[in-house]
């Protein structure tokens, strides 16, 4: 029998099988630590990744035979080919990989493409450890000086961990230098025995007990603070500014506190260890600038363009992405990239490659210093440019166990991402205790190919999903994260990355020719590009109609959406519609981590819908076989509500909104699928299903009410804002 003619599995079987309540608790579990549960995630960053517990699910739903809350800690060997034309992070590759089965994974990003290839790519992980290890040595070799600081307790050589610095910039009425606090304390009385300030007169840094009131043991100043909402208070005069005007381009920073380690005193003090800046420490700045200034050619200069969110850089007077380093970083990074580039062996080069790309998000000038943790938190913390007044500059080469964030950790961290690639495994929970479990004989490597994979191969390309070249029915699914219209700006943020990781990878990688990671074919709602739903809609139905087009009769089409402007589902009905296919059911699942940065205290949902489609026709020759269906709205988000709760998980007002939102937009396909037109204008069909979403959001009402919360809101059909409020860290401003 020919590979594209293999017989149908059980019809309908995910829609049977899924246990919503299971995948619930595994899900919640693993997004509150998703780098335990799925290591693999630490190749690279990405925005928005889906827990791999509920795609392991999904795929066992559909390709399983058993009961999925047995199965699921059970190895498997699929047979069956799965794509995802939106393969971001890699969840679906790699979940479906580890199930044996080959995988068609598309992106328009490079860095997405990239980063899965680095996923699934074999690597000699003993050749990767000692290559890392190299490297570093050679960085301490050629940097390691300008990471040291003199210890104050026993005045020898000590490592520095963090440098802070804070914005500053002249005084309109006097002319001072007018450092930029939006608070003077840098270290809370919880990680550290005392709290830790910064004293503006002395200049120096104090320590003392937790207090409201603040001041200085020495001068008695208020230690509150000189800079909120955009203005600033003059020490010298007590002129109060709007500060924005008055910064430099790029913005100026001043060196004011080190925290540091030193290895014959830290054990026997209580705490950290922090200091005032002392001379040596700024020569060691001004060394660094010196050898930039002769030793800098690797650096991009690449100009930062317009776009939603690097409009915030602009605003901030940072014009090009070198802007956005100090000199010993980029001195640092310079040096860096030369000893990878010498790297001979291909794999371990692209291997250290991606660890370079990867922890640039903690070696830069939009890093902040977390009070309370006493760590950096990397420009990526939330999912955009967050430019704050402090900074906090990481050592670059790092200290073994010491910290986080500088490129040994990277090392380590890469190491144990492919290690689980190679040997997977499952946590399992016994009341508190937990429990490691080995997926003998799964693997999340591939063998890469250029075409239709067999078992355990993976095809890879960097290029619109709605120009793949799929033989028909040569797919048994297609499961993916599609974009969430403009929540995030994946080209945008990327591009940090991007433009570094070129350097390495321009004269082997044809994706990383270009100038920016930015495309037309990029599907993301953005203003600056006028990019709106009609766009966004043209974009999702080109490839939802080509995935139809490769999928097998009855195969299943599942994808997780939610975000909080129901509008937004617009899009995705008419791009199944115009595919033709229905929606069979919308199950529940969560999919976000409620204490993020970018959730908590917004109000938005950590829930998805999950839609299952299939081919209209085949649904309709085979409605007997459909599971019943709960067709009152209202009921169907108390059952998800219910399921949720049985997992431990009570909604909020905001989830509900979102499920509901969800069966709505399912209900508005199976109603409209007879009869679509596909020759009405794009902007009419988004109308039509927009004023049915409508109707039918009149008529719904959920019964359950999260406890205080406000019920959810009657879906508004308004064009999505752009971005969304986030809660941030320490002197951090939008």
């Amino acid at each position: 029998m020919p590979r594209n003619e293999a017989p149908l599995r059980q019809p309908f079987a995910l829609e049977s099988r899924f246990d919503a309540a299971f995948t619930a608790r595994l899900a919640l579990r693993e997004k509150q630590v998703q780098q335990s549960y799925r290591p693999i995630i630490s190749i690279h960053k990405w925005f928005a990744r889906r827990p791999g517990t509920l795609f392991r699910n999904l795929l066992l739903g559909e390709f399983g035979a058993g009961k999925v809350s047995e199965e699921f800690w059970q190895s498997h060997h699929v047979d069956a080919v799965i794509a995802d034309p939106f393969m971001g992070g890699g969840t679906t590759m790699f979940e479906a990989l580890r199930l044996g089965a080959g995988v068609v994974g598309r992106d328009v990003n490079p860095m997405a493409y990239w980063l899965v290839r680095q996923g699934v790519e074999k690597i000699d992980l003993d050749e990767f450890a000692a290559v890392g290890e190299k490297i570093w040595l050679q960085l301490l070799d050629e940097i390691g000086e300008l990471y040291k600081t003199r210890c104050e307790h026993c005045d020898g050589d000590a490592t520095v961990k963090y440098f802070l610095w804070v914005k500053t910039c002249r005084c309109p009425h006097c002319a001072s230098v007018v450092s930029l606090f939006p608070g003077y304390r840098i270290a809370e009385a919880v990680r550290h025995p005392r709290e830790v300030y910064h004293c503006p007169r002395c200049d120096r840094l104090r320590e003392m007990e937790a207090t409201k009131d603040p001041h200085c043991p020495e001068c008695a100043t208020s230690l509150k603070g000189n800079a909120s909402r955009g203005k600033a208070t003059c020490l010298e005069c007590q002129t109060n500014f709007a500060f924005a005007p008055q910064l430099a381009t790029p913005p100026e920073h001043r060196l004011f506190a080190i925290e540091y380690q030193c290895v014959t005193c830290y054990p026997n003090v209580k705490g950290r260890q922090f200091k005032t800046p002392d001379s040596e420490d700024r020569q060691r700045v001004e060394a660094a600038s010196r050898r930039l200034s002769v030793d800098g050619g690797d650096i991009p200069d690449d100009v930062i363009p317009e776009g939603d969110e690097t409009n915030r850089l602009l605003r901030w007077g940072y014009q090009r992405y070198r802007a956005m380093f100090n000199d010993r970083q980029l001195i640092g990074l310079s040096t860096l990239l030369r000893l990878i580039r010498d790297v001979p062996d291909r794999r371990q080069r692209y291997a250290l490659a991606t660890v370079f790309s990867d922890f640039l998000r903690y070696q830069n000038l939009l890093c902040r210093y977390d009070t309370y943790a006493l760590k950096c938190q990397d420009i990526f913390s939330v999912h955009g440019f967050p430019v704050g007044l402090i900074a906090c500059e990481n050592n670059l080469p790092g200290t073994p166990r010491v910290g986080s964030g500088s490129f040994i950790h990277f090392v380590e961290k890469f190491r144990k991402a492919k290690r689980y690639a190679q040997q997977p495994f499952e946590i399992s929970h016994d009341g508190k205790r937990k429990r490691v479990l080995p997926m003998t004989g799964e693997s999340a490597e591939a063998a890469l190919v250029g075409g239709l994979p067999r078992r355990g191969e993976a095809w890879l390309d960097c290029a619109p999903s709605q120009d793949v070249p799929l033989d028909r029915h040569s797919l048994d699914g297609v499961f993916t994260d599609p974009p969430y219209f403009d929540n995030v700006q994946y080209a945008e943020l990327m591009d940090f990355c991007f433009v570094w990781l070129r350097t390495l990878l321009s004269d082997d990688i044809p994706a990383f020719r270009r100038a920016s990671t930015r495309t037309e074919h990029e599907l993301t709602g953005n203003d600056t590009l006028n990019r709106g739903l009609v766009e966004f809609t043209t974009g999702i139905s080109a490839v939802f109609q080509r995935m139809r087009a490769g999928l097998k009769e009855g195969a299943p089409l599942v994808f997780t959406y939610h975000h909080n402007q129901p509008s937004a589902y617009a899009p995705l009905v008419v791009a199944l519609l115009d595919a033709g296919l229905t929606c069979t059911a919308t199950l529940p699942a969560p999919a976000e981590m409620a204490a993020s940065l970018h959730i908590a205290g917004t109000g938005s949902s950590i829930l998805d819908s999950i839609f299952v489609c299939r081919s209209a026709g085949f649904v309709a020759d085979n409605s007997a076989l459909l599971p019943d269906r709960c067709e009152d709205l209202g009921a169907a988000v108390d059952r998800d509500v219910a399921a949720m709760l049985a997992a431990d998980y009570a909604c909020t007002a905001g989830d509900v909104a979102c499920l509901q939102a969800g069966h709505i937009a399912g209900q508005t396909v199976r109603d409209l699928v007879d009869g679509w037109d596909l020759s009405v204008p794009v902007a009419a069909r988004i109308s039509i299903v927009t004023a049915h979403m409508a109707s039918l959001a009149v008529t719904t009402r959920s019964r359950s009410r999260p406890p205080h919360d406000r019920p959810p809101p009657v879906p508004t059909l308004g064009r999505p804002p752009v971005g969304a409020p986030g809660r941030h860290g320490l002197g951090h401003l939008r």
